[in-house]
């Protein structure tokens, strides 16, 4: 069971971890721009900054808590994808941002899900320090656990700043990665339906 549901059918899905300490979060950026060789303490541009980074961090690695809505099937069971979600997170090792677009299919079994909770579901894990494959298996795990549906697939495409502003510094590079569960994994032609609806084909 996913750590972030509160309880089977209808959980609340929250985040995971402790909360941002501020203070302590501005006073490192601070140690870690003197570390750098800058002046936050006394430079017009730099005084500011620990603040705002600190802030920017916290609010970048606060997703906002949501219940994942779900209704009767109602006998539907062809697949639902959301193409193209967009998403910002950011990387485990440097503490950089990638960001990309999701797309997201599952096949119903009983119930079905509210189209936006999809993207709140992204939204909501993509909001952590982490690697792209973690995310791609976070989202489609939390759709296996609280739908219980006949299969998921899961595509994450992204561009990642750890490998455009530093290291090989190869600029438009995306990464893309997959989670396939249930018959998306298992039967080829409902694989290959999931793989050509989220290329548009």
């Amino acid at each position: 069971m996913n750590a972030s549901v509160a309880q089977a059918g209808h959980p609340n899905l929250r985040p995971i971890g402790p909360g941002v300490d501020t203070i302590a979060a501005e006073q490192a950026v601070q140690d870690l721009l003197i570390a750098l060789g800058q002046d936050p303490l006394t430079d017009p541009g730099l005084v500011d900054t620990p603040r705002r980074v600190a802030a920017a961090y916290a609010e970048m690695l606060k997703p906002k808590p949501f219940r994942l809505t779900t209704f009767p099937s109602e006998g539907y069971d062809e697949m639902v994808v959301a193409r193209d979600i967009p998403f910002n997170s950011l990387c485990m090792h440097h503490m950089l941002p990638f960001t990309g677009v999701a797309h997201v299919a599952y096949i119903p079994h009983e119930r079905i899900v509210g189209l936006s909770k999809l993207a709140r579901a992204v939204e909501m894990f993509a909001r952590r320090l982490q690697i792209q494959e973690g995310l791609t298996t976070q989202v489609a795990g939390c759709l296996q656990d609280n739908l219980a549906p006949k299969g998921v697939g899961v595509v994450l495409e992204a561009e990642h700043m750890c490998m455009t502003l530093r290291g090989i510094q190869k600029p438009g590079t995306r990464t893309t990665t997959s989670a396939l569960l249930g018959q998306m994994r298992e039967d080829p032609r409902t694989r290959q339906e999931f793989l050509s609806l989220i290329h548009g084909s």
